[in-house]
């Protein structure tokens, strides 16, 4: 009988949760409406046909990111990125290092995969990327490294050199982006930049607000990012047609999809931090980029934290469970500032009275 995972414990958790007002548990920037644009229905090209490796979106991701077209596989989103990457990369039973902690979803689609996973350690609090604890992972067996830049769940930011230093020589590094963008004083480049072993995924989920329209996708090197395609053909064959092209005019507005967020995101994490620095319960390095935090909780049991929160105080957080690490738990200012302001005392107050 398999032991494979077939299915993402945190993902069902995540999505079948009772909403609240102040959702600490979301690891997004508000939702951006797309009427916002002044869409016609005729943009949409409602003709019926999908596009196959649909040309212009390509090209729009590839212009983002500043690689040629050959580079870029389309996905729904970057949890289908990360499916269809690391299913090209890897076979039942090759070693595979990831990071710990690191995202539950990354480890059920290597289980589903069948391979052999090994872990290094982001440490706590900051949970920097530490190029020698990956050197010493590292064995000639391993056949891929995963990572998460920013990283999921605490948002630390991995520098080029940090990235570098782990690229050669060695594995392929699959590199998870989705919040990269929302480190907007560094303005980091995507790490397919810095050397053909990595691959890289991204959407416009996180950052932009834009989940709804699944715009996901994968840069590679041409060779491996055809594999990529004709794996697709497995699974959806093309992306919805409507889709892509609301993809193709997001991207071409993204600075007016992206405006204000970054002042919203520094005056959130001035919040965060500040509520950080008045508790004496929790540990949590300061937050600088990102839209996530990872706390660690001094005292007591952050999933009946959360439970007290969301019956108590119509408030979440994520329970650091679901990343590995029991005795933290995540939480996310990419929201309104007043929700994350009124949030963060919520929480402060539910922490006072779980005491």
């Amino acid at each position: 009988m398999s032991t494979r995972t077939l299915q993402s414990g945190y993902m069902h958790w995540a999505k079948n949760q009772r909403p609240v007002r102040y959702h600490l548990a979301s690891s997004e920037v508000p939702h951006f409406a797309l009427g916002q644009l002044a869409l016609r229905l005729a943009d949409l090209d409602l003709t019926g046909a999908s596009a196959y490796r649909y040309a212009p979106l390509r090209e729009a991701i590839a212009a983002k990111e500043g690689v040629p077209p050959e580079w870029v596989v389309a996905a729904d989103g970057t949890s289908m990125a990360n499916m269809l990457a690391m299913a090209a990369l890897v076979a039942p039973g090759d070693e595979v290092l990831v990071e710990q902690p690191t995202y539950e979803p990354m480890l059920a689609v290597l289980g589903f995969l069948g391979a052999r996973i090994t872990r290094f350690e982001r440490r706590a609090p900051t949970f920097d990327l530490d190029p020698e604890a990956v050197a010493r992972a590292v064995t000639p067996a391993t056949k891929l490294i995963v990572v998460t830049n920013l990283h999921n769940p605490s948002g630390a930011y991995a520098d080029e050199e940090m990235l570098r230093s782990i690229a050669e020589p060695g594995p392929r590094i699959l590199v998870d982006e989705v919040y990269r963008d929302a480190a907007f004083e560094e303005r980091p480049r995507s790490a397919v930049h810095l050397s053909d072993r990595f691959v890289a995924t991204n959407s416009l989920t996180k950052v932009y607000g834009l989940s709804g329209i699944r715009c996901g996708w994968i840069l590679a090197e041409p060779k491996l990012a055809e594999r990529m395609w004709r794996l697709n053909e497995l699974f959806g064959v093309a992306q919805v047609h409507a889709g892509e092209r609301l993809g193709c005019i997001a991207l071409a507005h993204l600075d007016e999809v992206a405006a204000g967020t970054a002042e919203r995101l520094a005056r959130n994490r001035a919040l965060a931090n500040a509520f950080f620095a008045c508790r004496s319960d929790i540990e949590c390095a300061p937050m600088v980029h990102g839209i996530t935090a990872f706390p660690r909780l001094l005292r007591g049991d952050p999933q009946k934290l959360d439970d007290l929160l969301r019956t108590r105080f119509d408030t979440s957080i994520v329970p650091g469970r679901w990343f590995e690490m029991p005795d933290h738990f995540r939480i996310g200012v990419g929201g309104p500032t007043e929700i994350v302001e009124e949030g963060l005392a919520r929480l402060g107050q539910a922490m006072d009275e779980y005491a």
